[in-house]
């Protein structure tokens, strides 16, 4: 059965003209695009014409002056020199003058010290973020949202950072920020993320609206151990820790403190390098560091103990704490302490490495947060309990290298931590089986370049300007009960039959 009538499915007056409307507003929009372009495209070329008539008519005025020297036979114009001339002045008058004094005096005078002069940098104008187009969103952080986007230009894929700014707070940009562009820019390490540009939105009025233009890798640590079925293999863990502390040891040799090391701001890419990121929290520090320094650094799961008991004064040993959590990590992919708050922390920091002794950690009374602690002697039974590691019993598959190395990142006392460099070159590293090389990592899906990574509930970066918590009088007499059950650790036992 067929009709003339029309059907009620299709687009009415209203439905023609809202889309007419949209179609319009998209051209409108389009025409501004491309009138800002042609507009931007001018002013190139006309700032090139400007630079092209500027350098002719230097050329034309150096030419007329050089005509006019040699017509007149006067004193020579005053030119700006980029060095003295005296060397061949002092040749051409070496080889005309007779022997003797006058020799030496040329001679003494071709022996003075040049003048160098040196290019040195300008401040330019940004580039707007107009310049790229963004693909897709890839995680919020405590001080910034980073999305895929693609330049125009060249069809690269970069990551754009947008910090995280309050259009409320009048002081301008933050101290952050701040501190993370000015460290990006420094850093020139193939472990360490590169900074490309900064742009700025199209409204320059807004200062939230400034994004970081950085390298665009597939992966971050954190995302990669959640969805593996099996843990990186021996070879694949060297792999990963020596990137690392090579980064590390870079930071620490250039004066710089990351202060929020963990698997989420460590990146991979599809080639096996890694790349250490988000510089939120970094700063630059001295030797001796500042008699006072923000306590409330790095993310609770991956704070030192000298952190958590109120230190106001520390080094890069609170970074190598953090590479000790990332080194646990990779090992069991979880998260090595998993605190649900302070005091929950040091509870689980004292269960795996020990109590603090006079013999273990000297100073641990002085720190604040330390005075009113109570720790335990005696287990249940009134026998005097152990105070050393539980690593060897944690980790039972890990050869003595190996738990000599973890333990030498998460002592108790800073002082006696190890540095970048000594895990560089520690004995780890050189035991069967050996580093795999990057070519031959493993590949994964990323998740970056497809879809929102999904967010898990783990602890955030400490906020600038947060309360320090105040741990209190705190009883943790009661945490190794039971633990002369567990001080065993890995191994076999053979039986007669």
């Amino acid at each position: 059965m067929t009709g003339n009538g029309k059907s009620r499915w299709a687009d009415d007056e209203e439905d023609a003209a809202l889309e007419a409307q949209l179609r319009k507003e998209k051209e409108e929009k389009k025409r501004l695009k491309a009138e800002k372009a042609r507009k931007l495209g001018a002013e190139k070329q006309a700032a090139a014409a400007a630079a092209a008539a500027s350098a002719a008519a230097q050329r034309e005025q150096q030419a007329h002056y050089d005509g006019d020297e040699g017509a007149n036979n006067g004193p020579p114009s005053k030119r700006r020199r980029l060095s003295p001339e005296h060397e061949t002045a002092g040749a051409g008058a070496s080889s005309s003058a007779p022997a003797g004094g006058s020799s030496d005096r040329n001679t003494s005078s071709s022996s003075a010290p040049k003048l160098l002069r040196f290019d040195g940098g300008a401040f330019g104008k940004s580039r707007s973020v107009e310049e790229y187009d963004k693909l897709n969103d890839i995680e919020e952080g405590a001080y910034g949202w980073v999305a895929r986007a693609q330049e125009h230009a060249t069809g690269k894929v970069v990551a754009l950072k947008r910090l995280k700014i309050d259009p409320k707070d009048r002081s301008g940009l933050p101290v952050t920020g701040l501190r993370e562009i000015q460290i990006l820019k420094d850093c020139d390490h193939r472990n360490v993320l590169k900074l490309q540009e900064v742009v700025v939105g199209q409204d320059t009025s807004k200062i939230e609206s400034i994004f970081l233009v950085l390298d665009f890798i597939e992966h971050d640590l954190k995302s990669i151990l959640e969805d593996m079925p099996e843990p990186f293999l021996a070879s694949e863990v060297k792999t990963l820790l020596l990137q690392l502390s090579a980064g590390v040891n870079y930071l620490h040799d250039n004066w710089i403190l990351h202060r929020d090391l963990k698997t989420s701001n460590l990146l991979l890419n599809n080639r096996g390098q890694l790349k250490i990121a988000d510089f939120g929290m970094a700063r630059y520090v001295g030797d001796p560091p500042p008699k006072k320094l923000t306590q409330l650094v790095v993310t609770l799961w991956y704070r030192a103990p000298e952190l958590l008991l109120g230190a106001s004064r520390y080094d890069s040993a609170i970074d190598m704490w953090s590479v000790g959590c990332i080194f646990g990590e990779l090992l069991t992919r979880e998260p090595l302490l998993q605190g649900k708050n302070e005091v929950d922390e040091l509870t689980k920091i004292f269960e795996l490495c020990g109590i603090p002794t006079d013999e273990t950690w000297p100073s641990f009374r002085r720190l604040p947060n330390a005075r009113s602690l109570r720790l335990p002697t005696t287990n249940s039974a009134g026998a005097r309990i152990a105070t050393g590691s539980l690593v060897r019993a944690k980790f039972p598959l890990l050869r003595s290298a190996g738990v000599a190395l973890l333990n030498g990142l998460l002592a108790l006392d800073p002082d006696r931590r190890l540095t970048a460099k000594e895990m560089l070159e520690h004995e780890y590293f050189r035991q069967d089986p050996k580093p795999k090389q990057e070519v031959l990592f493993p590949t994964f899906p990323s998740k970056a370049g497809q879809e929102r990574r999904r967010r898990r509930q783990t602890p955030n970066a400490p906020v600038r300007g947060q309360a320090v918590a105040d741990l209190g009088a705190v009883d943790l007499s009661g945490i190794f009960s039971g633990r002369e059950r567990e001080e065993r650790g890995g191994g076999f036992s053979l039986r007669m039959v």
